[in-house]
């Protein structure tokens, strides 16, 4: 009881207030002080005067603006970039973004837009984006033509347009995107093209309009960035209409709910008329495939194949000989032989993800690409006892392996002896069975980035990272450490070259003071989703100006002698914390608020003590830790009492003294 009466006086003479700062200023989120806001979906019907007029970048989608005028607008001179996407905008009077000279892009999808002035879009000296996707414009008169001169990307997808010819003025000489996908154009004429004989290497994007005839020769005059006719049930109209063309890439991939015609070896030979360097035949089934399916493929160096039903490559294939880039995801095969690499002798990418059945990687399938640079088998079920020398032989260029998303892979001393020039190498989500006393990484004196997440790793294995002189960026997320601490002895002391760590989601409870102390590059630590308390910051105090990220752990309290190892770090993440904002937690939260610019994902960062402030930011709550009126008033009477009875003791004891002589 005297303890409780005690505390209560104490409570009393140091009340702390709590209170939470609110703002009617912050109905829109700020993203960057003065410049970047957030105004989306508020039910808004004009600019909120308490946007500063120096914002640069404002997404006000979903909100009423069924008319704007050069009023709406123009306090806010410095806009760059506007997204007024769905705000039910019907009419954009005459010189709406008249004071507007810096802006950038214009978003204006999803309005039912029913009239745009001839001068609409006057002001802006440098209006390079405009979206116009779900405008209800059937044609392209609709669109203004004054001041577009320096547009570079237009989005028209998802309207009513049946014709891409635009009016004799507009200006088309420095378009780069023209967006037309899933509109109603199912022909397209010499005319219609003509109109953007200006643009050079335009990227052009017919997907999803079911092109039915292309005028022959009507893509002749124009070298294009790309084309694509995505979703076209028959793919004979778009190789004889583009006879005579230049594109550096053409996407002819389809959908599963098309119901397209199959690709036939006579199909392809369209593509000898025309000049093609990387090719999309996505999602397509052939009718016929054979050794001379690809005999018009001469110029291909970029093949997609991705989900076209294949069960293997026939050998002696034609036409592939300057073949650089190779996708065979989704694909039947049951061995990594069946591709017959030898078909590519100037492969330097290979891509195979997500095999329908299990891939075996078999011995030496790949062995005649002795240019491969990039091997992708990730999600393949690939499981493999001894890997992976056998498998990767005479693969001596390799610098970027994904093995991740398989089954267990053992792995011997030195298991990638056969790539020695590999940069990044990507285990994650692969159980690995280590079965040797050495690293199986030692031969890999050039690369920079490894991906070791959730491989359940025996992270006591100190000699398990030995031999990466030049490892950057490691990831070990998902791996335990025995007894969820990391010892000052620890598998990290090999690799001092290190500059980017991962280690979240390791259980982690502490880290010893310690533990980093070989690690003198370091510029990102990430710890999060973890069980760490404060006193595991310390590992990190001969850091500095690094990104630290503490989100979800278990710290509640951060003592005031740490808090020069915070203030040392270019970016801190503490949410998703047990954050104490009582008086006890003062100076880390007096810290916080001082230092704003430092930390990320301030808005998940909250209290959880005292239960009154629970679920509060921690930037709006405020404490008052010192003494109070009340607090004041209960010293005084204190102090007084105090004195009374310090008096009638001493007199007491006098009295009893001269009593006793």
């Amino acid at each position: 009881m005297a303890f409780d009466v005690s505390c209560f006086f104490w409570m009393v003479l140091f009340s702390a207030g709590c209170k939470v700062i609110t703002s009617l200023d912050q109905m829109c989120i700020e993203k960057e002080a003065n410049k970047t806001y957030n105004c989306e979906n508020l039910g808004l019907s004009e600019i909120p005067d308490t946007l500063p007029n120096t914002t640069e970048f404002l997404e006000f989608s979903f909100n009423f603006l069924p008319t704007i005028h050069n009023r709406t607008f123009n306090r806010l001179m410095n806009l760059t970039f506007l997204d007024l996407t769905r705000c039910q905008i019907n009419w954009i009077h005459e010189d709406t973004f008249q004071s507007h000279h810096q802006l950038n892009t214009l978003v204006l999808t999803g309005n039912p837009l029913i009239f745009m002035a001839e001068t609409s879009l006057n002001g802006p000296k440098s209006l390079k984006h405009l979206f116009l996707i779900q405008t209800g414009i059937s044609n392209l008169e609709f669109i203004p033509v004054h001041n577009l001169e320096n547009l570079e990307s237009l989005y028209l997808g998802s309207n009513h347009i049946s014709s891409i010819k635009f009016p004799k003025d507009f200006p088309a000489r420095n378009l780069k995107v023209l967006d037309f996908q899933n509109n109603a154009i199912h022909y397209l004429s010499r005319e219609d093209v003509r109109s953007l004989e200006q643009a050079t290497n335009l990227s052009l994007n017919f997907n999803g309009n079911n092109v039915k005839g292309i005028e022959l020769g009507a893509f002749g005059s124009t070298v294009f960035q790309s084309l694509n006719f995505g979703g076209t049930p028959n793919l004979s109209v778009i190789f004889n209409g583009l006879q005579n063309s230049t594109t550096q890439s053409l996407w002819l991939g389809t959908f599963e709910d098309i119901d397209d015609e199959d690709i036939s070896s006579a199909m392809l030979k369209g593509l000898c008329e025309m000049s093609v360097e990387s090719l999309n035949l996505q999602k397509h089934r052939f009718s016929d495939f054979s050794s001379t399916t690809f005999q018009c493929f001469t110029q291909i160096q970029e093949l997609d194949l991705s989900a076209t039903h294949l069960e293997g490559l026939p050998s002696g294939i034609k036409g592939l000989n300057l073949l650089k880039k190779l996708v065979l995801s989704v694909n039947h095969f049951d061995q990594l032989c069946q591709i017959n690499a030898a078909n590519f002798p100037s492969l330097t990418h290979l891509y195979i993800r997500g095999n329908v059945k299990k891939l075996h990687l078999g011995v030496g399938c790949l062995e005649k690409l002795g240019n491969l640079q990039t091997l992708d088998l990730s999600h393949n079920d690939i499981e493999a006892s001894d890997c992976c020398n056998l498998q990767l032989r005479n693969l001596s260029h390799l610098q970027t392996l994904n093995l991740s998303h398989n089954e267990p892979l053992g792995l011997q001393s030195q298991a990638f002896k056969e790539c020695p020039r590999l940069e990044l190498l990507d285990l994650a989500f692969t159980r690995l069975h280590i079965n040797a006393p050495q690293s199986p990484f030692q031969n890999l004196h050039f690369l920079q980035v490894l991906n070791l997440t959730y491989c359940f790793l025996d992270t006591s294995n100190q000699h398990l990272l030995a031999g990466l002189p030049d490892l950057r960026h490691l990831n070990l997320k998902g791996n335990h450490f025995q007894d969820g601490t990391i010892m000052k002895t620890n598998l990290l002391q090999t690799v001092g070259s290190l500059e980017i760590l991962i280690l979240s989601s390791c259980g982690l409870l502490s880290i010893d003071q310690q533990a980093f102390h070989s690690l003198g590059k370091m510029s990102h630590v990430d710890l999060s989703h973890n069980s760490l308390t404060c006193d595991s910051i310390a590992s990190v105090s001969h850091f500095k100006g690094i990104y630290l990220n503490l989100a979800a752990n278990s710290i509640n309290i951060i003592p005031r002698h740490l808090l020069p190892i915070l203030s040392q770090q270019s970016t801190i993440n503490f949410s998703h914390n047990p954050l104490d904002c009582t008086c006890s937690n003062i100076h880390f939260l007096t810290w916080y608020k001082e230092n704003l610019h430092k930390l990320e994902g301030w808005e998940e960062t909250t209290c959880a003590n005292p239960p009154s402030v629970r679920g509060v930011k921690l930037s709006d709550v405020k404490l008052s830790c010192g003494i109070t009126a009340i607090g004041i008033f209960f010293l005084t009477v204190f102090l007084l009492l105090f004195t009374i009875l310090l008096f009638f003791a001493v007199k007491n004891l006098l009295r009893w003294k001269y009593r006793h002589i």
